[in-house]
C-alpha cells in the first residue's frame, strides 16, 4: 500500500509539548489588553476596541475575552463612568455582567439590562446581542435563544461565535439515537454553510455540529464517553462533511480570522478521530500550540490530555 503524503508545509516548526490554552488563542494584542484590564489600565482597552472597529467577529471575540476577569466589571464600571458616552465601555461592562450572571453571581435581569443599554448606545453593533445569547445559551428558552441569534445575524449575518453557540444549543434538543441523521443541528449547520460567503469559515460549522451532537449524545449515555470507541467520525456522511471542510480550508486564505484556531482544532479533532492522521498531522502543524477546550475536553475529558495524546499520535503516523 502506498504510504500517506506527508502533511504540507505549514510554517516553522513548534515545540511539540508546547500547550496555549487560552480563550484570548493566538490574539497577542489580546492578551496584552487583558493583562491591563486586570491592572486597571482600562485605557489600553479602550485604545483596542477603537482600532478593532467594526470587525464584527474580531471585536466580539475580544469582548468576550475581555469580559471574564474576574474584575473586568469593577474597571468596566470605573471606564463608564469616566467616558459615559463611550458604547466601548457599555459593551465591556454589558458582557461583564453576562459573565457574572453566567458565574452565579449576579442576577440574569441586571445583565441583561446592561445589554439593552450597549444595544442602544451602538445599534448596529452585534456583540452586546451576542451576551444575550450567551445568556440565553444557558439559561434560556428556545424562543429567547432564536430572538438573540437572529438580532446578531441582523447586524452580521456571518457572525462566527453566534453560530457556533446555535449548533451547541440546537445539538441538545432530543438525543433520540446515535444514528440520526436528520437531527435539526446537521440542517442547520448546512443552512448556514451553504449562505455564507465562499471565503467564510462558516464551512466548517457541520464539522462542529457533528461534534456537537457526539457531546449531547455522550452526556445522555448513548455514546460511549471515549469518542475513538464511538464510531461517530467514521460514518457515510461524517466522512462526507469532513472532507469537503478539509478541502475548504485546503483552499482557505484568510486564517487571520479572530478565531480561526477554533475551527481548525473541531477539524483537527475530527480528522483524528476519523483516522485520517495525515491530514490530522497537518492540521496539527497550523495550529501550533493553540489547543481549544472545545472539543477536546468532550464529553468530560482533560482538554490538556486529549490534544497532546491526539497530536503526538497524528504526527509519529504521518
Amino acid at each position: 500500500m502506498t504510504p500517506p503524503p506527508p502533511p504540507p508545509p505549514l510554517g516553522r516548526p513548534r515545540r511539540k509539548d508546547t500547550l496555549v490554552l487560552t480563550p484570548a488563542l493566538d490574539d497577542s494584542r489580546l492578551v496584552s489588553a487583558v493583562d491591563a484590564l486586570t491592572h486597571g489600565r482600562w485605557a489600553h482597552v479602550r485604545t483596542l476596541l477603537a482600532e478593532t472597529g467594526q470587525d464584527w467577529d474580531r471585536r466580539g471575540h475580544r469582548l468576550v475575552v475581555l469580559a471574564q476577569g474576574s474584575t473586568s466589571a469593577a474597571w468596566a464600571r470605573d471606564w463608564r463612568l469616566a467616558e459615559p458616552d463611550s458604547a466601548d465601555a457599555a459593551a465591556l461592562l454589558a458582557l461583564s455582567h453576562v459573565q457574572l450572571a453566567l458565574r452565579g453571581k449576579e442576577s440574569e435581569e441586571s445583565a441583561q439590562d446592561a445589554c439593552r443599554v450597549a444595544a442602544r448606545m451602538a445599534p448596529a453593533d452585534p456583540t452586546p446581542w451576542l451576551g444575550m445569547l450567551l445568556l440565553a445559551r444557558r439559561r434560556g428558552t428556545a424562543d429567547q435563544r432564536e430572538h438573540a441569534f437572529d438580532q446578531v445575524r441582523a447586524r452580521h449575518p456571518d457572525h462566527h461565535h453566534a453560530h457556533h453557540l446555535m449548533a451547541a444549543c440546537l445539538a441538545e434538543h432530543r438525543p433520540g439515537d446515535t444514528g440520526d441523521p436528520l437531527h435539526q443541528v446537521y440542517d442547520f449547520a448546512a443552512w448556514a454553510a451553504e449562505q455564507a460567503p465562499a471565503d467564510s469559515p462558516l464551512a466548517i460549522l457541520p464539522v462542529v455540529a457533528h461534534a456537537e451532537r457526539y457531546r449531547a449524545l455522550a452526556a445522555a449515555g448513548l455514546q460511549p464517553p471515549d469518542p475513538a470507541a464511538s464510531g461517530h467520525w467514521t460514518t457515510r456522511r461524517a466522512r462526507q462533511v469532513m472532507k469537503a471542510a478539509f478541502d475548504w480550508w485546503l483552499e482557505w486564505e484568510g486564517e487571520d480570522h479572530p478565531r480561526a484556531k477554533v475551527d481548525l482544532n473541531f477539524l483537527a479533532h475530527a480528522k483524528f478521530h476519523e483516522g485520517r492522521m495525515a491530514e490530522a498531522a497537518a492540521l496539527f502543524e497550523r495550529i501550533g500550540p493553540y489547543a481549544t477546550a472545545a472539543p477536546w475536553s468532550y464529553p468530560d475529558r482533560d482538554p490538556r490530555k486529549a490534544f497532546r495524546a491526539a497530536r503526538d499520535l497524528a504526527l509519529r503516523s504521518a
